[in-house]
């Protein structure tokens, strides 16, 4: 299993209030003074008070083309993702050309050559790192990449592996459309990026490292959901699709799918110490605890984090990660991280944090 050293974000300069967000935005949505209403319920009742925003608010009054938004969105990608990678390997006490396999995920831009292969010279990573730039899980590829660093260190134990996500949701943004999926995105979705630096077992000898082990991860596609999340193009760029339907797909399956995951590492839910789920909204959140019958406050880093930054997309679970790692840990505490994203698909990852901290 692999060990997780260090995980950092970087978020864009520019930050606004919900307010100003929807204040701004409503009549480019629509010019229907109801519909206007009817947008700032949703966001009003979204539960995020601020969001990071590559653009000053008043460029957004400007229908950007495909070829502009996706030209900022690898410039500005870049730049987040640098970093993020920079400041997490800073804190694991590695080096970038201590990187041997560098694996990259966004779904608000492509470009060929991808925005890891950008930052190999940049930085000063080895022009033989192992690249694997993923796309298309979307709001779950945060999980999925921790878990496929993870299978890839099993096999190569003296290695460093690298997740790196960005996420430009703001780019995204539809004027003149005021379907409900628009409405509810864009008063939902932020911008930010986050690195996370990961050891196989025989590298992590002798390091200096507080993070959890990966002890296990799965993946679950539900058939025939296809559009109840998604990512379509449009002349305008990508578009966010979102449907009432996530809610109830959660309330019927998760509980079993968790259930059956953790009852095969020998656990059950009321074993696990800490949660790590993902921000969806409001309304997945409550999904999420309903069907895993838990009490209280148990996603508080999860609501904090739709707070301060919005839905992150693939980035959100792993700042909440960063801001765990943050906090002082039982030897032995278990934590199950989780995120759903187009497929619909869900990943989960079970952490445990060592009976014995790695030490010099």
């Amino acid at each position: 299993m692999a060990r997780i050293a260090a995980v950092a974000s970087a978020f864009p300069a520019h930050v606004f209030s919900q307010a100003e967000i929807t204040d701004t935005i409503a009549a480019m949505v629509t010019p229907d003074r109801s519909k206007q209403g009817v947008l700032r319920r949703l966001h009003a009742s979204s539960r995020v008070e601020t969001r990071h925003l590559v653009m000053p608010l008043e460029a957004y009054r400007e229908q950007e083309t495909f070829t502009r938004s996706n030209a900022m969105f690898v410039t500005v990608a870049t730049d987040l993702l640098e970093r993020a990678l920079l400041d997490a390997l800073d804190t694991a006490g590695l080096r970038p050309a201590d990187v041997d396999y560098l694996m990259f995920t966004s779904v608000t831009g492509i470009s060929a050559p991808s925005v890891d292969a950008l930052l190999v010279a940049r930085i000063g990573m080895r022009p033989d790192v192992r690249r694997v730039p993923i796309y298309g899980l979307g709001c779950v590829a945060g999980a999925a990449g921790i878990a496929r660093v993870n299978d890839y260190l099993i096999g190569h134990p003296h290695e460093v592996g690298v997740l790196i996500a960005v996420e430009l949701c703001s780019l995204t943004f539809q004027h003149g459309d005021d379907s409900m999926g628009n409405m509810v995105a864009s008063g939902l979705f932020g911008d930010g990026a986050a690195a996370v630096v990961m050891v196989g077992d025989e590298r992590a000898r002798g390091m200096s490292a507080t993070g959890p082990e990966v002890i296990d991860a799965r993946s679950r596609l539900y058939p025939g959901t296809e559009e109840v999340i998604a990512f379509t193009a449009s002349e305008a760029g990508f578009r966010i699709v979102l449907t009432a339907g996530v809610s109830p797909l959660v309330e019927q399956n998760f509980g079993e799918d968790v259930t059956q995951f953790l009852a095969a590492n020998g656990l059950t839910v009321s074993d696990i110490d800490s949660w790590i789920a993902h921000p969806g909204g409001p309304r997945v959140l409550e999904s999420f605890q309903t069907a895993l019958a838990l009490d209280g406050d148990v996603f508080e880093n999860s609501w904090r984090s739709l707070a301060e930054y919005g839905n992150l997309s693939s980035v959100s679970v792993l700042e909440i990660l960063a801001e765990e790692l943050e906090r002082p840990r039982s030897a032995g505490e278990d934590t199950l991280l989780f995120a759903l994203g187009p497929g619909v698909s869900a990943e989960l990852v079970l952490l445990r944090w060592p009976d014995e901290r790695i030490s010099v």
